[in-house]
Formats: structure tokens, C-alpha cells, sequence
């Protein structure tokens, strides 16, 4: 399938042009990337707390939550400003919370947290049981206690009988994910009329819930940190590998050299937008490196192909012809990716943001680096072998 009808674009020829703007901004970029690293004042790479530590709580809120109330309220539990995003959509009322572990230390910040948000949201229920925060066993000693059936006048266990009720209130706030008022204990048929009674006299309900919470220490992070610069490292080794046993060693070095390429400026932009990185950031930059080299495969091909049919010619002129002949097929292919990538960007929500804007950048600077690196970098390794070639050829005469 074709878009656009058939071109002559010289595109080897514009090479040194752009490989030396993409040297200046990829040598940038590395120094800026190793400056950041080797001096925490300066805003290089920001890291999430899959890389760090910290703790991670999904929390839904009766009322609009104030996500600046949220920040100063959550400020004091750790030196490093709480990340504060609004999760699904706003209707929803849910908001994802990330505090990092202050440096040095290993805790599970999940306490300090509930502790901060009860103090600013809860201060009017004072001391009554909170529907909206305990869990069921602490709903079944409050029941057990009370005992409203009167069960252990008959020599049962409260505990036992209680506990069934318990799971279902606490399997009806999971299904709505909060209660926001008592009157919602009437949609709970597991609940006896004395139960119900009695969780309405020393019950309430908070302003906020939990639905859920990751806590990841310092030494995990810095586990996770170290697999994920392998993982990448080893996709880029892998590429190399495969183009070179596909074709030849000047197109697997090309092709790597582009992926190198790709990465740091996609992590040039993650710092100058300062970004945070996490585990999907990283999946997002493993994706990009394999549509990027997919793209690649494709032009390489075809030269392998022009160079059976046309020989004789010029390399140069066989690698324009190839990337000409491909032209339709990248802007389909990146055209298609954009249709499902833009959407996701602008409509996605703060928490698959980032992971769309690392697609997308990669998107156009894979597509760029494919053309006017891997190309570039594929001609001159070929002409360097082929010039040491000669050489020594020129010396077996001798």
C-alpha cells in the first residue's frame, strides 16, 4: 500500500548535517544524564519510588479531594515533596499518592500516611470506629464486643458468628470502593437488625479510604534500578546481535547506534520535562527500542535486496533508493502507532501520561534515527571495512 507516489529524496546527503546535531544533543544529554547522577542538586534523571523506595497508596475520597490540602497535609512525612495525582477519572474522587522513603532509612511509610490523612479528613468523627479505614477483624471485635445477638449468652463463639458479617460490609466497601454515608449498612443483607443497630451507634464514616498500597525499601529499589539499565543494555546488545547475524556487522552497529540514540534523547527529554521514571517508563522505553529497530530491519532489508538487483551502484545511492521505497510503509506504520499513542497522551490520565509521552517521543526520534543515523552510521562502517579491505589487499601485492 502506497500514500504518497514515488521520491527521489537525497537523504544520505543532508547525513553530516544531522548526525552532527544528533552528536551535540545526545553528548549533552549523556553528560547532563551522568552530571544528575554524580550530583543529586542538580535536576537530572527523577526517579519514582520503584527505583528509590517508598510507599504507594491508591485512596478514593467521599468529597472532591483538594490536592493541595493533600500535599501539605503529607509533607511532613518524608524531606522529599509527596507526589500527589489524580487516578481515573475525576468523578471518581481517587487519588494516587506517592511518598518516597527519606534517604538512609528503610521504613513502610503506609502508617505515617493513614495517620496525616485521618488528622486533616477525619478530625469530625473523633474516636468512633471508621467504616472506611479498618478492616474486618477489627469490625468483628467491635462487633464481638458489643454483641448485640446476644450470642455468647448461648455459649457460642462472637467471633465466629460476627466475622461472616464483617467480610460483607468490608466486601460492600471494596465493590463501591467507600462508604459515604451509615445509611449504606441497609444494602448489606448479611447484616442482623441488632448488628446494624450497633455499628450505627459507634460507628462513622471518614473522608477517605484506602484501595490500595505498595511500600518498596531502599535496597529493592535500587535493585529494580540496576535490572532495569540491564534490561535495556541487554536489549541493545540483543539488537546488535540479531542485525548482525540478519545482515552485516556495519548494519547491526548502525542499528544500535540509532537505538543508543533513541534512548538518550527520550531520557534527555524525561529530564528537561523532569519526569518521573518508574518500572512502566522503563517497559515504555524497552517498546520504543523495539519499534525502533523494527523500523530499521525494514529499510536494511531492502537494501540487501537492491544490492542483489542493482550491482555495481553506489551504496549510498542504493541506501537513498531503499529508504524512498519504504517511505509509505514508515509513515503508515508511525501514522498508525500516533492514532493510538496521541490519545493516550491526552486523554489518558496522569498515570499512563508518561508512559504515552516516552511512545511518543521515541515515535519521531525513532523514525529520524532510522533514516539519518542508523543509515549514516551503516554507510561509513561499511566504507571503514571496505577501506581497511583494500588496504590490506594493496599489501599482499606488495
Amino acid at each position: 500500500m502506497h500514500i504518497i507516489g514515488e521520491t527521489h529524496i537525497p537523504f544520505l546527503s543532508y547525513r553530516k548535517l544531522f548526525v552532527t546535531i544528533s552528536s551535540i544533543v545526545v553528548g549533552l544529554g549523556v553528560l547532563w544524564l551522568a552530571a544528575g547522577l554524580l550530583n543529586p542538586a542538580i535536576p537530572g534523571l527523577r526517579f519514582g519510588i520503584d527505583f528509590t523506595g517508598g510507599t504507594q497508596v491508591l485512596a478514593k475520597f467521599r468529597d472532591t479531594p483538594d490536592l493541595d490540602r493533600l500535599r501539605r497535609a503529607l509533607t511532613p512525612v518524608s524531606p522529599d515533596a509527596p507526589v500527589i495525582q489524580r487516578f481515573d477519572d475525576a468523578e471518581k474522587n481517587e487519588v494516587l499518592i506517592r511518598v518516597q522513603v527519606p534517604a538512609g532509612e528503610q521504613a513502610d511509610l503506609t502508617r505515617p500516611i493513614l495517620e496525616r490523612l485521618t488528622t486533616e479528613f477525619n478530625a469530625d468523627i473523633g474516636r468512633r470506629f471508621d467504616l472506611n479505614t479498618q478492616g474486618s477483624r477489627a469490625l468483628t471485635l467491635l462487633l464481638a464486643d458489643a454483641d448485640p445477638d446476644g450470642v455468647a449468652a448461648t455459649g457460642a463463639d462472637p467471633n465466629e458468628h460476627y466475622a461472616p458479617m464483617a467480610e460483607a460490609v468490608l466486601d460492600y466497601r471494596k465493590q463501591h470502593g467507600i462508604f459515604r454515608s451509615l445509611d449504606e449498612l441497609n444494602d448489606v443483607p448479611e447484616l442482623s437488625p441488632a448488628a446494624r443497630s450497633a455499628i450505627r451507634e459507634r460507628a462513622a464514616v471518614g473522608g477517605f479510604a484506602l484501595l490500595g498500597v505498595e511500600s518498596v525499601g531502599p535496597a529493592v529499589g535500587a535493585d529494580l534500578k540496576k535490572a532495569a539499565t540491564l534490561a535495556i543494555a541487554l536489549s541493545l546488545l540483543g539488537m546488535l546481535v540479531y542485525v548482525w547475524v540478519r545482515f552485516q556487522l556495519p548494519y547491526g552497529i548502525g542499528a544500535v547506534v540509532a537505538l543508543f540514540h533513541d534512548v538518550i534523547t527520550t531520557l534527555t527529554a524525561l529530564m528537561i520535562t523532569q519526569r518521573e521514571i518508574n518500572l512502566p517508563t522503563v517497559a515504555a522505553l524497552l517498546t520504543l527500542v523495539g519499534f525502533s529497530v523494527n523500523d530499521t530491519v525494514v529499510i536494511f532489508d531492502r537494501v540487501r535486496e537492491n544490492l542483489r538487483l542493482r550491482r555495481g551502484e553506489r551504496l549510498e545511492d542504493i541506501m537513498d533508493l531503499s529508504i524512498n521505497q519504504t517511505l509509505s510503509r514508515t509513515i503508515i506504520t508511525s501514522g498508525t502507532v500516533l492514532m493510538v499513542v496521541l490519545p493516550l497522551f491526552i486523554f489518558g490520565g496522569e498515570v499512563i501520561n508518561t508512559f504515552a509521552f516516552v511512545l511518543l517521543v521515541g515515535l519521531f526520534v525513532g523514525c529520524y534515527s532510522t533514516v539519518f543515523i542508523a543509515s549514516p552510521m551503516a554507510l561509513w562502517v561499511s566504507r571503514l571495512l571496505a577501506a581497511r579491505r583494500e588496504k590490506r589487499r594493496a599489501r599482499g601485492r606488495r
